[in-house]
């Protein structure tokens, strides 16, 4: 199964993988035209339905496979109104060619020819809701057919998420689902064929430019703030995460730190906001009134960014963890403490191999094989309950369910300070976007910001990818 939203993030990865959506709808429209041959001998009649997105394409296609057929294709609007270029070359193909086509301006006129079988191709899994004109009043005429009614993908009408039909809905015989079934097709009593069109595995695998529709989508929340817990023998790794976790989208980013080192962290960027409290180090004193201040503003918490290993501060750690109810970022120094503390935190760990194996993951003997272990970390995760970033050449995000690898990036990116950058823009994303599906667009993001600056070779350094994140998360990036 596989929902609207991933099937569209995985047409997109694979367009970047070199399978362009125009191929996709080449074969999606020659599975169509194997549906209806399987369900009519040649010369039987067609009407085909289409609408002004690529679901329609999808059918302009199934009617060039469809010689022996009698077929004919009744667009709903006009043609100029359809909204891909790949569906309008398509339309534009079928005219040129000399097929019999229409185009329906006005519901009230649609006249369907009687037909052996209908092509319902009027909305694909991309819309949701009751249907408006045109579409309604041509489910009412398909449903009236004495016709087998083959839909594209999902039948007009119908949730492909969650089999909901607000309003009129294409009563179909069978369905032609591209690539795997949607959630909402199990509640049909209809025949659904799962058609192969040449995705390829890699496109669902690989974090690509699709796993960040959401966050270019917009879906930001209101008043995201990162609380990065850090600093102390090390300054500059908590500054990295907080102004990553700005450039990712946060409105405030904050810095608790110890007194002693809390100027030097200001002084790294105005944008941020520290607050100190006493000491040199992270203690475990100091964790009722941090816990207090995250839980009480509803902060995304990065721990761990130069907090150092004393015994008190990974003390302070595991007590902030066990205390803490809400969504957090755990790196470096604080990691070891995750699989002892039992918590209601919703974590996203960041561990590199060497940390990954501290906490009681896998050893992997080099960061080139990390990739390759993909499944032994997902059992991992799967046992500590969280989602796991594992860090390397190739990332591995997996909440134990589901698992993809990164291979965005450059060989620049193993100087100091790249992984406080991705621990702060998972924050940044962590705010409003499901934990693995941040974990998944930071890793990108991150990757894909040192591609950007890939002319500074081995001289890039952590904070040259500040600037270049935004463009990496919301476009502009391709130079």
């Amino acid at each position: 199964m596989i929902s609207s939203e991933r099937m569209a993030q995985v047409d997109e990865n694979a367009a970047a993988l070199g399978v362009p959506r125009k191929q996709l709808m080449e074969s999606s429209g020659n599975a169509v035209a194997r549906e209806v041959r399987a369900v009519a001998d040649p010369g039987a009649r067609v009407a085909v339905v289409a609408g002004r997105g690529n679901n329609g394409g999808d059918a302009f296609v199934a009617a060039r496979f469809l010689d022996d057929y009698g077929v004919s294709v009744h667009l709903l609007g006009r043609a100029e109104t359809i909204s891909t270029d790949i569906a309008r070359e398509n339309w534009a193909a079928l005219q040129k060619a000399g097929y019999d086509t229409e185009e329906v301006t006005d519901s009230r006129d649609l006249d369907l020819p009687e037909a052996d079988v209908l092509v319902d191709a009027m909305l694909g899994t991309g819309v949701s809701g009751a249907l408006r004109e045109p579409e309604a009043t041509a489910a009412e005429r398909v449903n009236d057919a004495d016709a087998t009614v083959v839909a594209v993908d999902v039948p007009s009408g119908l949730d492909a998420d969650t089999g909901e039909a607000p309003g009129a809905v294409v009563e179909t015989d069978r369905v032609v689902a591209f690539h795997d079934a949607k959630p909402g097709l199990e509640s049909l009593d209809a025949e659904v064929t799962v058609a192969d069109i040449g995705v390829p595995p890699a496109a669902e695998r690989f974090v690509g430019p699709g796993d960040l529709r959401p966050v270019r989508g917009g879906a930001k929340g209101e008043d995201v703030r990162a609380y990065v817990v850090g600093g102390g023998p090390y300054t500059g790794a908590p500054a990295l995460a907080a102004q990553a976790a700005l450039r990712a989208g946060a409105d405030l980013s904050f810095v608790a730190a110890p007194e002693a080192v809390a100027g030097e962290i200001q002084g790294y960027a105005e944008d941020l906001i520290v607050q100190s409290y006493d000491g040199n180090r992270l203690a475990p004193e100091q964790v009722p009134d941090l816990v207090e201040t995250a839980e009480r503003y509803d902060d995304v918490v990065v721990l761990g960014p130069g907090l150092g290993s004393a015994d008190e501060t990974l003390e302070a750690a595991e007590r902030f963890l066990a205390a803490f109810s809400g969504p957090a970022v755990v790196d470096a120094d604080a990691l070891p403490v995750v699989p002892e503390v039992e918590t209601d935190a919703t974590l996203v760990c960041t561990p590199n191999r060497k940390e990954l194996a501290a906490m009681g993951g896998p050893e992997i003997e080099s960061a080139a094989e990390l990739g390759e272990r993909a499944d032994d970390i997902a059992d991992f995760a799967a046992d500590l309950g969280h989602v796991v970033l594992a860090k390397a050449k190739d990332d591995v995000i997996t909440d134990g369910e589901r698992t993809r690898v990164n291979r965005a990036g450059t060989p620049g990116m193993t100087v100091g300070g790249t992984g406080d950058t991705l621990a702060g823009t998972v924050a940044g994303l962590l705010g409003a976007h499901d934990p693995f599906e941040s974990a998944a667009m930071a890793a990108y993001a991150n990757g894909r910001a040192a591609e950007l600056l890939d002319d500074r070779h081995d001289g890039l350094l952590a904070s040259d990818l500040l600037d270049a994140l935004p463009r990496a998360l919301w476009g502009g990036d391709d130079e």
